[in-house]
């Protein structure tokens, strides 16, 4: 049985929460093999890196009600990324999948308590754009 799907979700996944991970890599991979169709794995990275960010804008949602994470803190929550999702808004969220930040605004819009399905929608769209390039340059 392949679990390539499988685990390129879960690589995905993990790489959009707080925890440090590459998905690109897996995905670069298995475009390489070709057992499975590139809209697959494209589905299966967006769809697993998409859920990873809202998790982690429900951890953020759980920090703004005074929950601890180990070192994550409320104070954690940048002051910047929290400026710039106040002036750009929920279309900043295009870019959450950038490193390093792309995990900050999906948290600071969680603790800001902004509009979850408009949200969604823009990681989603901006994840997808991003693994389609992937999978156009790759494949």
């Amino acid at each position: 049985m392949d679990y390539s799907l499988g685990a390129l979700f879960l690589s995905a996944f993990v790489s959009s929460t707080l925890a440090p991970g590459g998905s690109e890599a897996l995905l670069a991979w298995l475009l390489a093999k070709a057992q499975q169709p590139a809209w697959q794995l494209w589905l299966s990275a967006t769809l697993g890196n998409t859920l990873g960010a809202m998790t982690t804008w429900g951890v953020g949602i759980l920090m703004a009600w005074g929950w601890s994470f180990g070192r994550w803190k409320i104070g954690n929550v940048s002051v910047r990324t929290v400026r710039w999702l106040r002036r750009f808004g929920l279309p900043l969220l295009l870019l959450s999948w950038l490193p390093v930040v792309g995990d900050g605004f999906c948290l600071a819009a969680g603790w800001l308590r902004l509009p979850w399905l408009p949200g969604l929608a823009m990681i989603a769209l901006g994840k997808g754009l991003r693994y389609g390039a992937l999978v156009w340059w790759l494949g």
